[in-house]
Order: structure tokens, then sequence, then C-alpha cells
């Protein structure tokens, strides 16, 4: 293979094209600590704020950010929410939290960086993912044996079919009443437009499933805030952020959320509180969508991602200008004395 002129390398590396992911804000666990908090006094549930965080993180590259997201997703992690507190988080998060609280909240961190291919391309989810896995490996090393290795989307002769009914479900239940006249314009742009975005994304990765083989869940209600979160973070999109947000608000109206977050209840064995025959029971966290899908939750959730973006600004500057510490992380200028 030839190899490149040092030019050519030293133009591709360019600082002024940040060849680089964006490097963890020095403040960045209390910002996401912010939110969480928030969360929790809304009443919004747990996943809600950490799939925003997640997906603006991811889009945001800044993979260095996730394992400071991981430490505190991993002191809520099915938690319950208290009904009143004067303390929203009372167990404050650990730098070093057991295996057994990061592997549901690092496989839903995970899953939610695989969705955010859709909405951001393949590049950054596969440099973040690797770098998050690399995390795992050096930070937490007891919890990488029991990290799902079983893939779940592989599509055959035999499940193509449904894959596409499932991704074509998932289409209609966004953009209804519209999904039909939108594929049209869709597919005047181009003929292979509507086509490659049903069956190579909503069918196959933005759907989920029925078997998960260990790795998260990212249902349909929550995948409706990582686009948001995603297409907000990356801006310039507003009419795509208008149409997720009427595809969260549509997941409640039709009770995706319900069968989402349904806790399983039976004539026994059930969970305390549910009905006498077999069925399902709305639990906190499908009343959190609830909440969330409202004026104020839609607004939250953008009002987040902004928190996000803008600390995120703040280190890609600091890092472009050099400021940036052993760890990767970004830290401010140290004022120069004045000699005068």
């Amino acid at each position: 293979m030839s190899k490149l002129s040092p030019s050519l390398k030293g133009l591709i590396n360019a600082p002024f094209a940040r060849p680089g992911p964006t490097p963890a804000p020095r403040n960045i666990k209390a910002v996401y600590t912010k939110i969480a908090d928030e969360a929790r006094e809304r009443k919004y549930g747990e996943k809600p704020w950490l799939a925003l965080s997640a997906a603006a993180t991811f889009t945001l590259n800044s993979p260095s950010s996730l394992g400071p997201l991981l430490t505190v997703a991993s002191s809520r992690w099915q938690q319950p929410s208290p009904s009143s507190s004067s303390n929203p988080n009372p167990n404050p998060p650990s730098d070093n939290p057991p295996s057994a609280l990061l592997l549901a909240p690092a496989e839903f961190i995970r899953e939610i960086g695989l969705k955010c291919i859709s909405f951001n391309g393949i590049p950054r989810t596969i440099n973040t993912l690797n770098a998050f896995r690399s995390h795992l490996s050096s930070a937490h090393p007891h919890l990488s044996p029991h990290l799902s290795t079983t893939p779940t989307r592989q599509t055959t002769p035999q499940n193509i079919s449904s894959v596409h009914a499932r991704g074509r479900q998932l289409w209609e239940s966004i953009y209804t009443p519209l999904d039909a006249k939108l594929e049209v314009k869709l597919s005047e742009a181009h003929p292979d437009l509507p086509v490659h975005i049903l069956q190579s994304h909503y069918g196959p990765l933005l759907s989920d499933p029925t078997e998960r083989n260990g790795l998260g869940s990212v249902g349909r209600s929550l995948t409706s805030v990582v686009a948001i979160a995603c297409l907000r973070a990356q801006t310039g999109v507003g009419p795509q952020v208008l149409s997720h947000v009427f595809g969260l608000r549509k997941a409640v109206e039709q009770g995706a959320h319900l069968h989402e977050f349904a806790v399983v209840v039976g004539q026994s064995g059930g969970q305390s509180g549910g009905e006498g025959s077999k069925g399902e029971k709305k639990n906190e966290e499908a009343e959190g969508i609830e909440r969330l899908a409202s004026d104020e939750g839609c607004e939250w959730i953008l009002r987040s991602v902004d928190a996000i973006s803008e600390a995120m600004a703040a280190a890609a500057a600091m890092a472009q200008d050099g400021n940036m510490n052993e760890g990767g992380v970004a830290t401010p200028m140290r004022k120069r004395e004045s000699k005068l």
C-alpha cells in the first residue's frame, strides 16, 4: 500500500477540521446529574433522561463523556422515584459502582448508540461505541464478561417479511396520518430513499425484535426520545425534530408506552396491587412518558439536550485551543498574569 505524504496526513488531521472526538467537559457529570434530578422531580421516569443524554452525547461525538454518564445512571437505575423528597438523589453516584448496578444501564447506552446510526450516521456510532467498550474493559473489568455478545437483528429469508412489517408499523405509528404522503414525497426526491429508510432503518434497526439476548431495549416511545435528542443536538433539522415530537405524542395516544413499560400481573405470583386476572398494569415509567409527551415535557427534553450541547461546545473550543488534560477532559484556560 502506498504511503501518504506528510502534507496529506497533516491536512487530514488539521485542528480546524476537528478530526478527533469532543473531549468530556469538566462539568459534564454535574450536567447529567442535574438532568437526572429534574427528571425525578418531574416524575418522567429514569429511562427517558438517560436516553436523551446518551443520544445527545453520541451525536456530539464525546465518547469520554459516556463514563460519567454511566456512573450517574448506575446510581439511579431501577430505583423507585420518591413521591415527595427534598433530596431527589438520595444515593449520590459513586465513581466505582459495583458491576451489578452497571450492566443494565451499560447495555441500554449501547443500544441507544446503535439506534443513533439512523439519525447521525455510522462513523460516530462506531467510534463512540468502541471507545465506550474500551472504557468498560479498563474501568470495570468485571463487567465486560457479562456484556451481551449475541446479535439479534440479522435478517434471513425466514424473517425478512416480518422485519419489513415491523418497520412499516413503526413508520405508520410515527407519521400517521401523513405516512403515505410522506413516502411519496421521499420517493420523488429519490426512488430508493423511502426504500432505504424503511427497509434499512425502520425495520432492522429502529423497531425492536422480540428476542434481546441480554441487550438493552429501547422501545417505541424511547426511540422517539432518542430521535428528538439526536436531531436537536445536530442542529439544522427543525422539521425532523418537530416530526419526532409529534411521534412521541402519538406513541402515547396509541398506547404504545403501556406495552413498552407494562408490568405483567396474574392471579398468583404477580405484582402487588395487580388485577386478579392476567394482564398488564401501567407503572410509573409509563405514567412518566405520558407527562414527558406534554408541552412541558417536550420543552424539557429540548432544553436538556441544549444544556449538554452547550457544555460540549465549550469543551470543543477548549480542546481546539489546546486546553485538554491527559484524560481527554477539557479544562478551562488559566488566566495569564500580566507583565505590565
